[in-house]
């Protein structure tokens, strides 16, 4: 079992910087890839960002994010971030972290298992 909880969420203004945090407790993710995926109320819970186990080791982004969010993952202290740049009111979600079921970045939903509870970001403009 992974437990993961998301912080770092709140109100912004369009152009400002959020980091988010993920914390994982339970067993180590160090040899599991990551990643961020984002809900909004009545739609399909969305990829974000993924990072695959190994730290540098590769990327992906969705089209919607790439240039402006980067991820990074902190294997010896259990923790996975985003740093969300130049936000848009667009970006507007509540955001999730979780655990892979493969060491590569996927970016389907169905290739994740352990989910944390959600941060909820949000951009005016």
């Amino acid at each position: 079992q992974v437990q993961l909880v998301e912080s770092g969420g709140g109100l912004v203004r369009a152009g400002d910087s959020l980091r988010l945090s993920c914390a994982a407790s339970g067993r180590t993710i160090g040899n599991v890839a990551m990643g961020w995926f984002r809900q909004a109320p009545g739609k399909e819970r969305e990829f974000v960002a993924a990072i695959s186990w190994w730290i540098g080791r590769s990327t992906n982004y969705a089209d919607s994010v790439k240039g402006r969010f980067t991820i990074s993952r902190d294997n010896a202290t259990n923790m996975v971030f985003l740093q969300m740049n130049r936000l848009k009111p667009e970006d507007t979600d509540v955001y999730y972290c979780a655990t892979s079921l493969y060491r590569d970045p996927r970016v389907t939903r169905a290739d994740y298992d352990y989910w944390g509870q959600g941060t909820q970001v949000t951009v005016s403009s």
